[in-house]
């Protein structure tokens, strides 16, 4: 009996264990489908606070693995000292871990309230805890657990209509429809009796799985013989510039010379150039001299031209400003655009609370001063070198709009659907994560890149300064993708399409209602009548 309080260690731990093995790096996105299931048979029997410190375990054990990467940005690039680094990041993975925590109690006490049935609502409240991840305390949906499947294309297509948050409700029906089939199994092999079989959750979650596979693979099919209005030639430099280099005037000529020169590989038929986040080592609209240069390489490559640049601007006091600002240049010259970064990086952009509770902290990454959020989602629009498909008339053409995000903005799904939303045709993401040094966090900022793509149906093309730069096609299909740490240029074909999905025009509404169904529980279980029936919490031997 000593080793009974043990065994739901293991669990829980296990599930933890797995849990960053569902994502790039190691890239085994089938294990998520089982990865919950040792928390879920850990929880089995137990009491809210012991359920609350089990998931409590698995969530922190699994976050300091996906995150890890952490301590690399804060350590070598940001100059934190190691242990330091070591420490911020056990915090924020001890912080993320709580959300598990929530679900693991949340499980057994929707299953002491509605006995049999309550399991249906912990997809339910999986989700709307990840929605209040993406938002809470400006919001980190890093890694959510939908964004495991971004190489199952033939399963994911339902964020057209749900987000990666339908994906992530479809993974947790599964690991509760197993863990509870395993649950009623395991009586049998000790010669007992089992409880009635959970065939509810099976069949719905066999069902659900069936028509997401059924849907996503149909719908591809069908879409695949639409012919697309436009195919751009898109080109995306990836200058591999070194981060500590980056800011140095020393280097400002040499930086120029490399993007001109990948510039021009990318040959005269290209319809659009793009360069990274803060691809200028100065503030574009305050140094004439290499504005010149720039203008000349804009002009040499015959193609508009998109580049990310700081950009200072006043307040009424006169007091400056920075803004993240990405740059879109006609071959002529001609400014046809700017958008502002809307979504900043806590502590990487701006210290939150800086002028009344974070007055003692700087940011932790070298840069140039604090940022400030633009007003919102603009789109540009081009008319491109490349005929609409099915002309004969190679001179017929057709003005395209697209929208572009800039880093860390990706990760917020209602942010770029916006963009689509107000008419993009395709979607750009310039970034710089040179900060991540050579960990999985390049690879993982990439993945959520694909469910963008499929929420939208638009396609994507990615520059980054140390990679990873490609493209995505409407589906979330990686069309290519670059290795990190490599100069290079290269282009591709990518279509502009007038998608307008479900995802696009409602947005989480799905994530939404999963709020709305868990809190009904949850006022269900604060407002009833107390009894003997419910003084208890309905088990499973295992």
């Amino acid at each position: 009996m000593r080793d009974r309080p043990v065994r739901p260690i293991i669990l829980a731990s296990a599930s933890g264990i797995l849990l960053p093995l569902c994502f790039p790096r190691f890239d085994l996105g089938l294990l998520a489908w089982i990865s919950l299931i040792p928390l879920h048979l850990a929880l089995d029997g137990s009491s809210r606070w012991t359920a609350f410190r089990l998931g409590w375990l698995t969530g922190t054990i699994g976050f300091t693995g996906i995150m890890s990467w952490v301590v690399t940005a804060m350590h070598t690039y940001g100059k934190v000292p190691l242990l330091v680094s070591y420490a911020i990041m056990l915090l924020l993975t001890v912080y993320l871990g709580l959300f598990v925590a929530l679900y693991s109690a949340g499980l057994v006490w929707f299953r002491s309230l509605v006995p049999r049935y309550g399991l249906f609502a912990a997809p339910c409240l999986w989700v709307s805890l990840e929605l209040v991840r993406t938002y809470l305390f400006s919001g980190l949906p890093w890694s959510l657990l939908g964004y495991s499947q971004y190489r199952q294309i033939d399963v994911i297509q339902i964020a057209d209509h749900l987000g990666v948050y339908g994906v992530s409700f479809l993974i947790v029906l599964v690991n509760v429809a197993v863990a509870e089939l395993i649950a009623w199994l395991m009586p049998l092999f000790r010669g007992f009796v089992p409880a009635r079989l959970p065939w509810e959750l099976v069949t719905t979650s066999a069902i659900l799985v069936g028509l997401s596979w059924a849907y996503s693979t149909s719908l591809i099919v069908s879409e695949e013989r639409r012919v697309p209005k436009s195919l751009l030639r898109v080109g995306v430099v990836q200058p591999n510039v070194d981060q500590a280099m980056k800011w140095d005037k020393a280097y400002r000529d040499e930086t120029l010379k490399r993007y001109d020169r990948l510039t021009e590989t990318l040959g005269a038929g290209t319809d659009l150039v793009v360069w990274p986040e803060a691809a200028t080592p100065f503030l574009y609209e305050r140094e004439p001299l290499y504005q010149l240069q720039l203008l000349a390489i804009a002009h040499r490559a015959g193609a508009p031209l998109l580049f990310g640049s700081p950009a200072v601007r006043f307040n009424a006091d006169k007091k400056p400003f920075l803004l993240n600002s990405a740059y879109f240049l006609s071959p002529q010259g001609a400014l046809l655009g700017r958008y502002d970064k809307q979504h900043l990086v806590p502590f990487g952009e701006y210290i939150p609370l800086k002028s009344s509770v974070l007055f003692f902290l700087d940011k932790l990454v070298e840069g140039i001063g604090d940022f400030e959020a633009g007003p919102g989602p603009t789109v540009f629009s081009f008319t491109p070198k490349t005929p609409v498909p099915g002309q004969t008339d190679a001179a017929v053409t057709r003005t395209v709009k697209f929208g572009v995000v800039i880093c860390y903005e990706v990760i917020f799904p209602d942010l770029v659907r916006r963009f689509a939303a107000n008419g993009a045709e395709f979607l750009v993401t310039i970034t710089n994560d040179a900060w991540f040094g050579d960990s999985s966090a390049p690879m993982q900022h990439f993945s959520m890149v694909v469910f963008r793509s499929v929420e939208n149906h638009l396609a994507f093309a990615r520059s980054a300064n140390t990679g990873i730069s490609g493209f995505i096609d409407p589906f979330g299909r990686i069309i290519r993708a670059s290795p990190i740490f490599t100069e290079e240029a290269f282009h591709a074909e990518i279509p502009a399409l007038q998608s307008r999905t479900f995802y696009s025009r409602h947005g989480d509404v799905f994530a939404y209602g999963c709020v709305l169904i868990s809190l009904i529980l949850i006022l269900f279980g604060l407002f009833r009548t107390e009894g003997p029936a419910h003084s208890t919490v309905a088990a499973t031997p295992v």
